[in-house]
């Protein structure tokens, strides 16, 4: 069953928010945009509307809020996440800050992690997670 929430922001190509498969919930790559709005938190454009500056720590806490928001839609919650892809564009400058926002929610819930540096995201973020939940009966 794939699902498109009334409440998370816009997908940027013809996907779903989520789809549930048996127990599981795939969550397609989600970053830090809200719904309806032009403005992304942490993240400063320059005329050309690239992004010329951004605080990794927003970026992370609204990604996380929003992939939570998904979840909670379907029935789920951030306690059900069993493993987490994280992109970053700048590692070597955000991994530290980002580390610090991504413990204070998944510290004690324990998923399984994977961390990669990209050049480039679809929009002009620095953040995006892919996360699978298991519904437990």
């Amino acid at each position: 069953m794939s699902f498109v929430s009334a409440k998370a922001p816009e997908p940027v190509g013809p996907y779903p928010h989520a789809k549930k498969v048996g127990d599981f919930i795939f969550v397609s790559g989600i970053g830090p945009r809200q719904f309806g709005k032009k403005e992304i938190p942490g993240v400063t454009l320059d005329a050309e509307g690239r992004s010329k500056s951004h605080d990794i720590i927003l970026q992370t806490k609204a990604t996380i809020e929003n992939i939570k928001m998904i979840l909670e839609e379907m029935g789920s919650s951030l306690d059900d996440v069993v493993d987490v892809t994280c992109f970053l564009t700048n590692l070597n400058a955000d991994f530290k800050d980002f580390n610090e926002v991504y413990g204070s929610y998944f510290a004690k819930i324990g998923p399984t992690r994977t961390t990669v540096e990209i050049t480039k995201l679809p929009t002009p973020i620095s953040v995006e997670l892919k996360v699978i939940a298991y519904l437990k009966k």
